[in-house]
């Protein structure tokens, strides 16, 4: 059996009723810490070494002053100690001493030559010579 279409026609879709899911998902705090993880992957592999707080107020305290070569030069060193296995690691530098945590490449504090006289550094599993 054969149907035939007679002159023009009108093809209406059926209304399509929207069931009540967001058009756009609002960002969750889940998506701001991926964003925040990728950020500290990325700076470890590029290499930079970032300052805590705390060694940020020691530089000031002590006047040291670390140039382009010095921050590469303790990049290098962390990342000697860290191929070594190292977690938390004194690096000596230019007569100053730097206590690094080496898996977040992170200076934890820095002491100069006039401060380091009888101290007694604790807490660290490796020292580099930088």
């Amino acid at each position: 059996m054969v149907s035939k279409i007679y002159g023009p026609q009108t093809i209406r879709p059926q209304q399509v009723e929207q069931i009540g899911l967001p058009i756009s998902a609002p960002q969750t705090s889940r998506q701001s810490d991926v964003k925040t993880e990728f950020q500290r992957i990325l700076e470890q592999k590029t290499g930079a070494v970032e300052f805590s707080g705390h060694a940020t107020k020691r530089l000031e305290q002590r006047g040291i002053e670390l140039d382009a070569a010095d921050m590469e030069r303790l990049a290098k060193a962390v990342d000697r100690a860290g191929s070594k296995g190292a977690r938390e690691s004194l690096v000596l530098l230019n007569g100053m001493a730097f206590v690094v945590s080496v898996s977040n490449r992170t200076v934890i504090t820095a002491i100069d030559m006039e401060n380091m006289k009888e101290n007694v550094i604790t807490n660290i599993d490796s020292a580099v010579l930088a």
